[in-house]
């Protein structure tokens, strides 16, 4: 299986290179920022020892397709996909915060409200919700940029203020982006005949100090999606709700008791496993964009990438 986890490149005028869960990102002069997608998973904040094919380019792939789908509301960072794992844009600041947005009590939401909290990060929840019931209005839950092996965290808007981790009028700005963006996804995912549950975007300024989307938007990695058909009967028999996120990768590691927790080690994952991996994200994929996913040639992804990369930077 090829995969691509991790790079070694050398770019002309490459600054520096700073290496997240997923992608890899070179600093061209201080202005450029080189994005490449690996096929590293990440689970509970923890990459899985092994890559899943093709699930660099999809990530990629769909972030681009829901740039240009946004950018007529939010600016973003991209200016150029030179090769189907890698994005380039404008060098920016990035806020240490994410803009995490919950349409429906799924996921971290569900398990702190059957913890019996109430309050998700200073925001009220209703009493009397079961899993999965969508919200009166979405919620707006964010988190801070936690350091490769630390956990992201919780943080209220009142925090992110008082210790000054974004200015008022800034977080201003990063919530109505937020709720805009939640927005055009959730009318983009109807029209595919699925919902968007809940999301994550991420922002920086650019060296101008104008506001934009970076990094990826409404993939199954940052976004976990429902199908719309049969929602409403799934949610009245009190059944599991049929999902398009990694949500399921989470589901086998907690039945295989790994949830990310000090003296917890990474299940085996086998081939198979894996390849039914890469089989979800290429259906996710399918599903968001409603076209046909075309594979790359893998044979060697390094060196493609290197070849595309420096033919777009010359």
């Amino acid at each position: 299986m090829n995969t691509i986890t991790d790079t070694n490149f050398n770019f002309p005028n490459q600054k520096s290179v700073y290496k997240g869960k997923v992608r890899e990102v070179y600093n061209i002069n201080n202005d450029l920022l080189v994005m490449v997608a690996t096929d590293r998973l990440s689970a509970f904040d923890v990459v899985m020892p092994k890559g899943i094919p093709y699930k660099g380019q999809i990530l990629n792939q769909i972030a681009t397709k829901m740039m240009k789908a946004t950018e007529d509301l939010v600016p973003n960072w991209l200016l150029a996909t030179p090769d189907p794992n890698v994005a380039v844009g404008h060098l920016c600041a990035p806020f240490k915060v994410e803009m995490v947005i919950r349409g429906y009590l799924s996921g971290h939401a569900a398990r702190e409200y059957k913890a019996g909290k109430r309050m998700l990060c200073g925001v009220a929840m209703p009493e009397g919700m079961k899993e999965n019931d969508k919200f009166p209005e979405p919620i707006i839950t964010p988190a801070t940029k936690a350091e490769m092996g630390d956990h992201d965290e919780d943080i209220s808007r009142e925090d992110i203020l008082k210790r000054g981790i974004v200015s008022e009028a800034d977080y201003v700005v990063l919530e109505d982006y937020t709720r805009k963006l939640f927005q055009r996804g959730s009318e983009i995912a109807a029209s595919r005949g699925l919902i968007l549950v809940d999301t994550k975007y991420e922002f920086g300024k650019t060296k101008e100090g104008k506001i934009v989307l970076i990094d990826e938007i409404h993939t199954p990695d940052s976004s976990r999606y429902f199908y719309a058909d049969g929602y409403q009967e799934r949610q009245d028999k009190g059944e599991a709700q049929k999902q398009l996120s990694k949500e399921f990768v989470r589901q086998w590691l907690i039945a295989n008791n790994f949830q990310g927790l000090k003296g917890q080690t990474v299940p085996e994952m086998s081939d198979d496993y894996i390849t039914t991996v890469s089989d979800r994200y290429i259906e996710l994929y399918e599903n968001i964009t409603g076209e046909t996913f075309v594979k790359a040639d893998v044979s060697n992804i390094q060196e493609r990438i290197e070849k595309n990369v420096l033919a777009y930077l010359k």
